[in-house]
């Protein structure tokens, strides 16, 4: 959740941010949920590159939004979507 209302909501870290969509989606139909925090480690990222795919998408609980590439992103460099340009 990037805005409510009129407060821009980027600065606030992602835990924070669930925090407010999940109170937002408090009464929300069955089937629509915010993800729980899981821990990504390198075993997944290896399956994932095992089966072809760029990446996986990922962030840390204590970072604030930042839009475009980052360079804590991590990505498959075998992939061919690495040798697109920007």
């Amino acid at each position: 959740m990037l805005a409510m209302d009129s407060d821009d909501l980027r600065s606030l870290p992602l835990h924070l941010r669930k925090t407010n969509l999940d109170r937002l989606l408090a009464r929300r139909p069955d089937g629509i949920f915010v993800a729980p925090f899981e821990a990504i480690g390198p075993d997944l990222f290896r399956a994932a590159c095992r089966l072809g795919l760029e990446g996986i998408v990922s962030k840390h609980r204590e970072r604030p939004y930042r839009g475009g590439r980052q360079q804590h992103w991590i990505n498959n460099r075998k992939h061919p979507a690495m040798d697109r340009e920007l």
